[in-house]
């Protein structure tokens, strides 16, 4: 079995001036770096006194759940001779708060509208995703539920 390393950091940005010497005193703004990557600017969702206007937790877990299962969807596709025109995922999650303010996600759905080449390779392309779902990473190592409600069609 290969492993494989990845390093992040997560600088916490949102210091005002006195720390966090009380809970509205701080922006929960933070930068994401990677090397030789682009710096992401997060912050916690605005329910939780974030900044709307940057990626929080949730955004990112859920982008990298669609980009994993998308990347490896069109592998699939490539080897078995199905051939994607175009593909776009409204991906939804839904998280659980607790009145404690603990919480978690119980379930997220993946929707892409794909597009093949040719009407007789629609059945394929969409028995696909489940050996997609199967090989993603990330969606290997969430405890809650990763759904599909795939629509493909091609050109007449």
């Amino acid at each position: 079995m290969k492993e494989h390393q990845y390093k992040a950091t997560a600088e916490w940005t949102g210091n005002l001036g006195s720390g966090t010497d009380h809970y509205k005193n701080y922006e929960r703004s933070h930068q994401i770096s990677i090397k030789d990557k682009v710096i992401i600017q997060g912050s916690s969702d605005p329910a939780f006194r974030g900044d709307p206007n940057k990626h929080n937790p949730e955004d990112l877990l859920l982008a990298s759940l669609s980009s994993c299962h998308m990347l490896w969807y069109l592998h699939f596709c490539s080897v078995n001779n199905i051939i994607v025109e175009s593909y776009i995922d409204h991906a939804t999650g839904t998280m659980m708060e607790e009145e404690s303010g603990k919480g978690f996600f119980k379930e997220v759905i993946l929707s892409p509208s794909i597009r093949v080449q040719r009407p007789e390779m629609i059945a394929k392309a969409i028995a696909l995703h489940k050996k997609a779902n199967e090989y993603c990473f990330i969606a290997n190592s969430m405890n809650f539920p990763v759904l599909h409600q795939p629509h493909v069609s091609a050109e007449a």
